[in-house]
């Protein structure tokens, strides 16, 4: 019998009644590691009663207090984020530079939190009227839900956590079930870091974890990560019971290529953003827009540079790890096998791609397709996986459209020497995160993460600035107090001080 992975409510684990679980695969080997325990709707009731219990006391908690918490939590995270990254690529499969980069991205995020007693400062205004001054101040919204993926099973509770707890809320957080071990890795360190119990609570599950906590009435704000499918759900469910909800979904994102732009430098880029962490990422590259005449000389130098990646075991040194799951493996690969039934030029083909691993991991290599064209489902749906699609335009008004078109709008990045056109291209293009010459755009920490249209439900993008506003509510106070020199109480004061 396979070690149970427990949930984490009110400082303890807890087993729970597992009447139901789930198996946790190494994607390198295809062996089941370890189970997970599902959590059931009273076990959700009891971790959302834990963090309701805490979040009085948590809230009249010093900012100076909630600061020191946060830092000694900086530490712990920094000094052990090794062992965080092997347990990540234990479970996701990720290469461990990918891993390492994940808790590193996610470490920002903390840092940011930990100068909370300047980012809550409020307004002061003296004398808005007569005798009259009116301040704001930022007070937590109370219990908070985090629903975080399974691509980055460190990184996006750190976007979100770290804010929370530092505005003042108590938090459950409902990881995903294929790589949930982080998720209590987290946990553990924010017990050692001084958090009081209740103030952090884990439960594991699926869709009844889910719900529980999108319906649950003492849960006022909802942070997820996830498909656009789900995230329209999740917001759709709790904004219909009052909630507040930021909702993260998927992407399909582009990379123009200009007939001006360094071309090795795109080709670069297009590999690295195409397939590192196997293309499960919602900031990957998967549609290069090769603007005439370039796309013959781009596509051979992509396909020189897949050539020399090692897809294998992502502790051993490869480029390159497996997929999640088998179940996810085979979609993706259902995507190659559409690809060529819909008539796009399949240049290098993933499928049985030789790898440096076991025979039982859920392997796919990375692959490339050619004069792609906008109605073919390599195109229109986000595959995650490592999966790059060219398609030819003839100029960059014609790029545009493609983009403008898209429903997607996460993140975009444009490859050019030239600086007016870049410029234009930020100003026009209608997407939430774009690059110039950055294929990547992933905000730093004291920005916010977050696109357009089917990429975002909800107003709020994560971390940064709008993470401070989502966890918090705006309260204006104006006063006005009698003055013992005009008829008031006497307290004292000589008349003509």
């Amino acid at each position: 019998m396979t070690e149970m992975i427990r949930h984490f409510v009110a400082g303890s684990s807890v087993v729970g009644t597992p009447e139901r679980s789930g198996p946790v695969f190494d994607p390198a080997t295809g062996a089941v590691t370890r189970h997970v325990a599902f959590a059931s709707p009273p076990e959700v009731d009891a971790a959302v009663a834990a963090a309701a219990e805490a979040a009085p006391g948590w809230r009249s908690t010093s900012l100076a207090r909630r600061s020191s918490v946060l830092f000694a939590f900086r530490e712990l995270l920094n000094q052990r984020k090794s062992e965080l990254a092997e347990i990540i690529t234990a479970e996701h499969g990720k290469v461990l530079p990918d891993a390492a980069g994940e808790v590193q991205r996610g470490l920002e995020n903390v840092e940011y939190a930990c100068g909370i007693p300047n980012l809550l400062k409020g307004g002061f205004s003296e004398n808005a009227s007569t005798a009259v001054d009116v301040h704001s101040v930022r007070q937590p919204v109370g219990v908070v839900g985090v629903i975080s993926p399974f691509n980055f099973p460190a990184m996006v509770p750190l976007w979100f956590v770290p804010n929370a707890i530092a505005c003042g809320n108590t938090v459950v957080l409902k990881p995903s079930e294929k790589d949930p071990s982080a998720a209590v890795f987290l946990a553990e360190l924010w017990k050692q870091a001084g958090l009081p119990d209740g103030v952090f609570n884990v439960v594991h599950g699926d869709k009844v974890a889910v719900d529980a906590l999108l319906e649950h009435p003492a849960v006022r704000a909802v942070s997820f990560v996830g498909s656009t499918p789900v995230a329209r759900y999740v917001y759709e469910t709790a904004t219909a019971r009052g909630k507040r909800v930021q909702a993260l979904g998927g992407a399909k994102n582009h990379m123009v290529v200009l007939p001006d732009a360094d071309l090795d430098l795109a080709a670069d880029a297009a590999v690295s953003a195409g397939f590192g962490s196997a293309g499960e990422r919602c900031m990957a590259v998967s549609a290069v827009l090769a603007v005439d005449p370039v796309g013959d000389a781009l596509v051979e130098r992509i396909s020189e540079r897949m050539a020399k990646l090692d897809v294998g075991d992502g502790r051993r040194g490869s480029d390159m790890g497996p997929l999640v799951t088998a179940a996810h493996r085979d979609r993706v690969e259902s995507y190659v096998d559409a690809g060529v039934r819909e008539g796009a030029e399949l240049v290098v083909d993933g499928r049985g791609a030789r790898v440096d691993g076991a025979s039982g991991g859920f392997w796919l290599g990375p692959t490339l397709f050619d004069h792609v064209r906008t109605d073919m489902s390599v195109y229109t749906d986000e595959i995650f996986g490592p999966v790059l699609s060219v398609l030819r335009v003839p100029g960059y008004d014609a790029a545009m459209r493609v983009i403008a078109e898209n429903p997607y709008g996460n993140g975009t990045a444009i490859f050019t020497e030239n600086g007016g056109a870049a410029r234009r291209f930020c100003e026009e293009v209608e997407v939430g995160m774009v690059g110039v010459n950055v294929p990547i755009p992933v905000p730093v920490a004291h920005y916010s993460f977050g696109g357009w249209k089917d990429s975002l439900f909800g107003d709020a993008h994560a971390y940064g600035p709008d993470g401070i506003a989502f966890y918090t509510r705006s309260k204006v106070v104006t006063t006005r107090w009698p003055d013992p020199s005009h008829g008031g109480v006497n307290l004292g004061f000589p008349q003509n001080s």
